[in-house]
């Protein structure tokens, strides 16, 4: 049986103490029963501001904030991408980005190891929308859009 990391959700061999992906201490204590919690309302989307950001949520730069300045923003392992991501497991050119209608499309452009928003593998084009979690290669990160008057 695989030990799932909390942290990343990687999944590592029954016998490790430090996560592959993340490098996260494993606890075996940690498959103990998860509280249930109540739903919370929903809350509306602000409309776009004209400012966006991916924030880098695992991976070795958990914590960086890229802005998404532009009409196009390339994420990639090639160092002329705007978002730079230096791991085996990103494709030199991954994911191209487009603003279009007030709002980012993802586009993955041929990537090895595909692209994932939300848990999903994506094959072509997708709408993003705050709040999504895009999967490239090892790294997760976090669209964000800001509200309106912040």
């Amino acid at each position: 049986m695989a030990i799932v990391c909390g942290r990343c959700g990687y999944s590592n061999a029954d016998d490790a103490r430090f996560c592959s992906g993340c490098g996260t201490r494993l606890d075996p204590s940690a498959d103990a029963p998860t509280e249930v919690l109540s739903p919370v309302g929903v809350t509306e989307v602000p409309p776009y501001s004209g400012q966006a950001e991916l924030v880098v949520t695992s991976g070795h730069r958990s914590g960086t904030r890229f802005e998404l300045a532009g009409d196009r923003v390339t994420v990639g392992r090639h160092p002329d991408s705007d978002v730079f991501l230096d791991d085996i497991t990103v494709s030199r050119r991954h994911v191209v980005l487009e603003l279009s209608h007030g709002g980012h499309i993802l586009y993955d452009v041929g990537s090895l190891n595909g692209t994932y928003i939300n848990g999903v593998r994506t094959d072509g084009e997708v709408v993003l929308h705050s709040g999504d979690e895009l999967q490239v290669g090892k790294f997760k990160l976090l669209y964000l859009v800001a509200s309106v008057g912040l």
